[in-house]
């Protein structure tokens, strides 16, 4: 009888330990699929690459994920993206092999990338921006202003608007213009402030303006009532401040983003929507993208490396919410929808000396490693800058910029000769030495 007992206990353990391996075997191969399943390489990415792949090495599920790049002088295979194609003939098309494991269960998954080719050849710049110094009845159009250098500045048009603010927008005045190439290098993208504080004041302003252009010199317009297009959320708004456009490749779309004050509530927060692909509204209604601690205003951001950095004009308040310090102050997050980790220290070399400033815009250097953090001191009638390499370390000692204009809020975007001479014969104004490149 003992030894029939014991016959039965070890079949009933052999058993248990068959049944638990293919119970643990159907776990892994639900494990892989699942993981599998789940993995992907947005299209902004995988059709127009020039940032390295952000690439998963474990599932959700917890499987294990390894990549082998057919083409690893182009991409390796952790996903560094290591040159560029060549702008003659189509993109390289790079395939990147995803290896799902978990125990003995294993699978496969492939993704097509097209390599970028390489950034246009650019030669100059352009700042778009508002004056400071003439009517204010004038003053809050959109300028433009030319540089082969990016500190020795030449306005354009001598210094008049470039587009009527009361033929674009629904208040007759914009502020805070913000201009940007699309990633197919076909388009310009332009957003503003639809704000006209002379005629208005700064009670109130209901939303922004939207432009865009394929030649960078005609535009085509629409402008957003905040208030009267989303009457459920939007139908309290005070403020609607200082847009911005971004490409976000998770998307493929592009993400304008603004601050936004409630009539009730004194915090400033940045909202933000993806706009329509002709670039004349939104697809959806704003959501909340970030929300400072002590509120901020006039937001920028750049993606390096992996990470975007949003600078923004923020502050510092006591226990009872006064203010007692503002400037430039950054937050970082690995994607455009955040989270967002702030940074409470001050960027800009003013703000221990209580000397206000606004409207930072940050951009790259052509042909450069260095980037360029630029500022308006509003109430000094000065425009200044300083540099870093890696966004996170500023030079501690301001530059200013050499200009026969006085600009406001504005931002900066390299341009190739041949749109400088478009520019020039449009508006003149061009600097010769940037002509002649």
């Amino acid at each position: 009888m003992k030894n029939r007992q014991q016959t039965f206990s070890y079949i009933l353990a052999i058993f248990f330990l068959m049944s638990t391996a293919v119970f643990a075997q159907n776990t892994d191969k639900e494990k892989v699929a699942s993981d599998a399943k789940n993995l992907n390489i947005p299209e902004g990415y995988s059709k127009n690459l020039h940032w390295n792949l952000l690439l998963d090495s474990i599932g959700s599920n917890g499987s294990i994920i390894s990549w082998k790049s057919s083409k690893s002088d182009y991409i390796s295979n952790d996903g560094k993206l290591l040159k560029r194609s060549p702008r003659k003939g189509k993109k390289i098309k790079v395939t990147m092999t995803a290896t799902v494991s978990s125990g003995s269960a294993k699978t496969k998954k492939t993704f097509d990338v097209l390599v970028a080719y390489p950034d246009p050849e650019l030669q100059g710049y352009l700042f778009t921006y508002f004056e400071g110094s003439g009517p204010r009845t004038s003053d809050e159009q959109v300028r433009f202003a030319a540089s082969a250098d990016a500190i020795n500045w030449f306005a354009l048009n001598n210094n008049q608007p470039i587009i009527a603010s009361e033929k674009i927008s629904g208040t007759g005045g914009i502020r805070d213009p913000h201009i940007l190439r699309s990633e197919d290098e076909k388009s310009f993208y332009m957003v503003a402030t639809d704000m006209n504080t002379a005629k208005n004041g700064w009670a109130h302003n209901p939303g922004i303006v939207m432009l865009q252009s394929d030649d960078i010199i005609n535009w085509k317009h629409s402008f957003i009532d905040l208030e009267k297009s989303y009457p459920v959320n939007f139908a309290n708004i005070q403020w609607v401040w200082a847009p911005q456009t971004i490409y976000d490749p998770a998307a493929d779309k592009y993400m304008v983003y603004f601050t936004v004050k409630y009539k009730d509530d004194l915090k400033l927060d940045f909202y933000a929507a993806y706009a329509n692909k002709d670039f004349s509204g939104f697809e959806n209604e704003p959501k909340l993208l970030f929300s400072p601690k002590y509120g901020a205003i006039d937001g920028d951001i750049i993606y390096k490396d992996g990470t975007y950095h949003f600078f923004f004009k923020g502050n510092t308040k006591d226990e009872n919410g006064k203010e007692f310090k503002n400037g430039i102050r950054q937050a970082i997050g690995k994607t455009l929808q955040g989270p967002w980790i702030e940074n409470f220290n001050y960027l800009d070399a003013y703000s221990d000396k209580k000397i206000v400033v606004e409207g930072s815009s940050i951009f790259k250097l052509n042909q450069s490693d260095s980037y360029v953090l630029m500022y308006d001191l509003y109430t000094n009638h000065r425009y200044e800058f300083q540099r870093s390499k890696d966004l996170y370390q500023f030079t501690p000692t301001p530059e200013s910029f050499t200009k026969n204009f006085y600009p406001r809020h504005g931002s900066i975007i390299g341009i190739t000769v041949e749109e400088a001479k478009r520019l020039n014969e449009k508006w003149g104004g061009v600097p010769e030495n940037l002509l002649k490149k």
